[in-house]
């Protein structure tokens, strides 16, 4: 059941994830996205350019967030609007042949503003990998029955 504006109060906590990202999950991403950057896939170049190794796709990390917001919501098209500034890389280690993950993103969600006029809540996520907030003022506008 999708949720409704008068169940929501500002502060509310809408729940967390962890998202697991490997190597291969880069360059699938590369594949859909069209985005082949080497900063993306190769150590070598990444590292040449002052990156702490290969780091995952901006946008890789900001739908991965926003995942977290269209499962609350029921339904991705509910999600009207999304914003953040990308404020640090996500290294992703190279963990070929092993089944650990080369970085973990953490997504916690929270409501931030109530506007009953629209019919929409701001959701307020907070994206850390590596201990380090990667995603500033990722905000999501959902609306909301």
């Amino acid at each position: 059941m999708r949720p409704t504006l008068s169940e929501l109060t500002v502060g509310q906590d809408l729940g967390s994830r962890s998202i697991d990202v490997t190597r291969t999950d880069l360059v699938k991403y590369a594949g859909a996205s069209g985005d082949f950057n080497p900063i993306h896939w190769n150590e070598a170049f990444a590292s040449s350019v002052g990156l702490p190794g290969v780091i995952a796709h901006g946008m890789f990390t900001m739908g991965a967030a926003v995942q977290l917001v269209t499962d609350w919501a029921g339904d991705p098209a509910a999600v009207v609007d999304f914003q953040t500034r990308f404020t640090k890389p996500v290294p992703v280690a190279d963990t070929t042949g092993t089944p650990e993950a080369g970085a973990a993103i953490e997504v916690s969600a929270a409501v931030g503003a109530l506007d009953a006029e629209a019919g929409t809540a701001r959701v307020d996520l907070t994206v850390v990998a590596g201990g380090q907030r990667v995603l500033m003022k990722a905000q999501a506008v959902v609306r909301l029955g």
